[in-house]
């Protein structure tokens, strides 16, 4: 859900440009929602008078409502402030207030009580948004002066009072820094009164925010309220491999969601057996070389043979620890580690819908033409005024097969119902002629359709190719 400054214009998104505190209450960070707010109370039970208040970046403080104002969620108040007042807005009303303030450990009676003045006027509005818009200037010449007076430290944020009258400073460091001659500068060149604070690695990041590694938003900006420690412990007992490059998150810390499944994990691994306890066999000891925790399997090797591993269950491990400590010694792993195995069955879908997963297995076919016929050049002598009959063109459909056993000495003889064949002789050995023939003493005959003879009886698909062109000055005119 997005608001109006949120919103995508001429085809191009513009991006938050409230930088979560937005005014329309549709992009906030860390946002409660009211789910009794369409109940009615019992009667005569009055409504609470505390009401949620959330400034910029998240920054949340509670109000008593002594006016009696009718406010909702989304409205901009002005508060109470130690001088002068603030803008702020409000994200939750009612008894989830209590709620809430019962969790934080806030008392509702409280020696001082912060008081809400009224809703805030345009007039107050408009001072809270020019002086927003000096904090991103600031913030960058604030910088440089630390920088100019060698401070170790890094000025994260800048925040303004509502009124304008004061401007906090939220800055990390790793040691203890003098900055008063800092807050001299900073007082000169802005011309305001200046506040300090200093604010862990963590409480930076939940402040600007960003993307996780995840491809989400921060949970400390979104949700995350409480910052609890997160040690390497976390990642040892989930398997994760100690790099700091992948378990750090933007603050540089240890990434809190590593604590979300921890408990999962230490349930788990009650029933597993310690993976520095031996196991004692008649073939040699064993040591632990890796666990699956959902699985419940675990795989040992023996001394001396670290490539072979065993894999058996937890309650196998167990079986095998407490005989040795009976003094009971079994024969070898590979009895437990026979019941292990599993039959796991390859079964191949077709994903896809139409193709098929073997249908680069099957070998080519070799498409090379066949050299087994013979070339329309290779006829005998015959007359070259001699018109050639359809039917005795070379493949035609209607050719027939000379019987084999009737013999023609005369090549240009015409046999009725029969093809003129070529007298049987020796095949000599290939030598071309300028004028194209194969034998000197062969004369060239004209091709009177070299486009129908050169079609590849054997092999449709590819037609032979073209002759030369030949020269035809033997040709009886």
């Amino acid at each position: 859900m997005a608001c109006a400054s949120c919103s995508t214009k001429d085809g191009s998104p513009s991006g938050c440009k409230n930088n979560g505190t937005c005014g329309t209450d549709s992009c906030n960070k860390l946002t409660v929602f009211d789910w009794l707010a369409n109940m009615s109370l019992p009667s005569g039970e009055k409504p609470f008078d505390w009401v949620e208040v959330r400034f910029k970046n998240g920054r949340k403080d509670y109000y008593k409502n002594s006016e009696n104002l009718t406010l909702s969620i989304g409205d901009i108040v002005a508060t109470q402030a130690q001088s002068g007042h603030d803008i702020g807005m409000v994200t939750l009303s009612g008894e989830l207030v209590r709620v809430q303030m019962k969790r934080k450990n806030i008392s509702v009676n409280p020696p001082e009580i912060s008081k809400i003045y009224r809703k805030a006027s345009q007039k107050d509005i408009d001072i809270w948004q020019a002086a927003r818009d000096k904090e991103e200037p600031m913030k960058v010449r604030a910088r440089q002066f630390a920088i100019d007076l060698k401070l170790q430290m890094k000025i994260s944020d800048i925040e303004f009072q509502g009124d304008a009258s004061k401007a906090t400073f939220y800055y990390t460091a790793e040691e203890r820094v003098d900055f008063r001659e800092l807050i001299k500068v900073f007082a000169r060149e802005f011309r305001t009164r200046i506040e300090m604070k200093q604010v862990g690695f963590r409480q930076e990041a939940s402040r600007l925010g960003g993307i996780g590694s995840c491809g989400r938003e921060l949970c400390c900006s979104t949700w995350l309220t409480d910052f609890r420690s997160v040690s390497t412990s976390a990642a040892r007992y989930q398997q994760l491999s100690l790099n700091p490059q992948k378990l750090a998150g933007q603050c540089g810390k240890l990434k809190c969601c590593l604590n979300y499944e921890l408990d999962t994990y230490l349930d788990a691994l009650k029933s597993f057996p310690k993976t520095d306890i031996k196991l004692k066999t008649a073939k040699g000891i064993a040591v632990c070389q890796k666990t699956d925790i959902f699985k419940g399997h675990m795989w040992y090797a023996y001394e001396g043979e670290w490539m072979n591993w065993h894999k058996i269950t937890t309650e196998q491990a167990n079986e095998i620890i407490a005989a040795n400590k009976k003094n009971e010694p079994i024969a070898s792993l590979e009895e437990y580690a026979s019941d292990v195995i599993e039959d796991v069955k390859t079964e191949f879908e077709n994903v896809v819908g139409q193709d098929s997963l073997t249908r680069f297995d099957s070998p080519k076919h070799n498409n090379k033409r066949k050299n087994n016929r013979r070339k329309p050049n290779q006829k005998g002598n015959q007359n070259s005024n001699q018109k050639p009959n359809p039917n005795q063109k070379a493949g035609g459909p209607n050719q027939k097969r000379r019987n084999p056993n009737q013999k023609n000495k005369n090549p240009n003889r015409k046999v009725e119902g029969a093809v003129a064949a070529k007298p049987a002789q020796k095949r000599a050995p290939k030598k071309r002629t300028p004028d194209g023939a194969k034998n000197a003493n062969t004369a060239a005959k004209p091709n009177s359709n070299p486009s129908k003879n050169n079609r590849n009886r054997h092999n449709k698909r590819k037609p032979k190719p073209k002759p030369k062109p030949q020269n035809n000055n033997n040709a009886t005119e």
